[in-house]
């Protein structure tokens, strides 16, 4: 009778184990490593795949990254994109049930969603808005040094309910404000475009900056941060501001930074938001005594400059954040080109110099690369097209590839290159290891990944980049 029971128990164990293995498969047997694939040829676009990846002690020659969990490095914040005005405005103009479907699959993780977790938006109009604007213009002559006349009726339109609806699919998005231009009455040459803000107006534009994280308070909108100027050392655009560093560290400390501090405003002050050749503009802030506390990190663009300056402005003043907040793929683009590049050097170059998110750039467009101000940008490609149909390009899948799987609150880890498969590692709150990588070769290449003394083998098309998740 014993021998019976104990065969009977063998026989059950086998056939649940043997149930673990065509669970979900069709037959096939289950993989440690989830995988996502996306080909530069496009006929894989963020793909789940079949592959069966098991970890195991099997020795090969092929190139290996080693994942290192012990080795911690920055918390991140999330990926996302720009929603300018102009995209806001485009997404507010669709059907209702189009644009339900389009917000879930960018904001929700569920079903084909990529989880879009942080989103900048421009204080007043950006380059891509149909038209220039503040939250106080005036008439010539006229000024509003307390700010009685500030209204954000202009972002009713469409701005604030998109942001509404986002934020009803997903709660805990950040949100960063940047300006293009203060008031055009602030400035020495009364002009949106270029000019300086004058000194006399620092504690007025603060109070305006103040104004602005209440007003969206009140829609239920929570400021997580803004940047000082958008890029403050380009004053061409429009609308467009010129700010040196010297001058953005005496408005932080003694204007912005007081202000916040004195109306409890715990909305971070991010500085610089420009070009990485010039990590002198944010250590020259850091290196002032009185501006550094009430600043939390600076934020980068890679128009000019190496991804690296992260690193250099990082290691100048580690006690302070990175961010990476503006890229764009300029229009009609090439995807393979587009997507290699962009996920090498930022979704992986970026992360591996400090900064606690990535952002593309627009984040939707017409198919004339509209609308934008008399000025802006003319060839600035959405990461979706609306025609009024939608198309994703590009930027869709560079953000979509870590924003699905690295949610915030995920921390960097360790992580070798090796044979031109650039990659970037992460534990994510639930435990989860995800592993990006973007094959950098023109062929395809076999390499293991390996984590707590265990391979596994991928195989990576030339061009392509997959995410790895166990």
């Amino acid at each position: 009778m014993k021998k019976l029971i104990v065969c009977a128990l063998t026989v059950a164990l086998a056939a649940c184990s043997a149930t673990k293995k065509t669970a979900n498969s069709g037959g096939a047997s289950t993989s440690d490593v989830a995988f996502w694939l996306t080909k530069g040829d496009r006929s894989a676009l963020l793909e789940k795949q079949n592959a069966v990846l098991n970890f195991g002690t099997d020795q090969n020659n092929n190139p290996t990254i080693a994942i290192d969990e012990t080795q911690k490095f920055q918390r991140m914040d999330g990926f996302g994109y720009t929603l300018t005005g102009g995209s806001a405005g485009l997404i507010n103009a669709m059907d209702a049930q189009a644009q339900d479907s389009l917000l879930q699959e960018l904001f929700s993780t569920k079903n084909n969603g990529i989880g879009v977790s942080y989103l900048r938006i421009s204080i007043g109009a950006s380059d891509m808005s149909a038209d220039t604007f503040t939250y106080n213009e005036l008439p010539a002559g006229q000024t509003d040094i307390n700010q009685q006349k500030f209204s954000i009726t202009k972002e009713m339109g469409a701005l604030i309910p998109v942001l509404k609806k986002i934020i009803a699919i997903q709660p805990d998005i950040k949100i960063l404000g940047s300006p293009w231009t203060a008031p055009t009455w602030m400035k020495t040459n009364n002009s949106f475009k270029g000019g300086s803000l004058k000194p006399e107006y620092y504690q007025s534009y603060a109070s305006y900056l103040l104004k602005y994280i209440r007003a969206m308070k009140a829609h239920g909108i929570t400021i997580d941060a803004v940047t000082i100027q958008n890029e403050p050392l380009h004053p061409g655009n429009v609308p467009s501001m010129y700010m040196e560093a010297k001058d953005q560290a005496v408005f932080i400390k003694t204007a912005l930074g007081p202000l916040f501090k004195s109306s409890g405003i715990t909305t971070k002050i991010i500085v610089y938001d420009h070009n990485a050749d010039h990590p002198d503009y944010p250590i020259t802030i850091l290196n002032d005594a009185e501006a550094k506390p009430y600043v939390d990190g600076s934020a980068f663009h890679l128009y000019a400059g190496k991804i690296g300056a992260l690193t250099t402005v990082h290691d100048a003043h580690p006690d302070k954040n990175l961010y990476f907040t503006e890229q764009w793929v300029g229009g009609p683009g090439k995807f393979d080109e587009d997507l290699k590049w962009h996920v090498s050097t930022l979704i992986i170059g970026a992360t591996r110099n400090w900064s606690r998110n990535v952002l593309e750039w627009n984040l939707a467009a017409d198919p004339n690369f509209g609308p934008h101000t008399v000025g802006g940008c003319v060839t600035c490609l959405g990461a979706i097209t609306l025609s009024p149909a939608v198309t994703r390009n590009v930027a869709w899948y560079i953000i979509g590839h870590a924003s699905k799987f690295v949610r915030p609150g995920s921390v960097r880890i360790a992580s070798n290159i090796t044979n031109d498969l650039q990659n970037v590692a992460f534990t994510t709150p639930e435990g989860k290891t995800v592993l990006i990588v973007a094959n950098g070769n023109h062929t395809e290449q076999s390499f293991n990944i390996k984590s707590k003394g265990k391979t596994v083998t991928a195989t990576l098309p030339g061009g392509a980049v997959g995410t790895f998740v166990w």
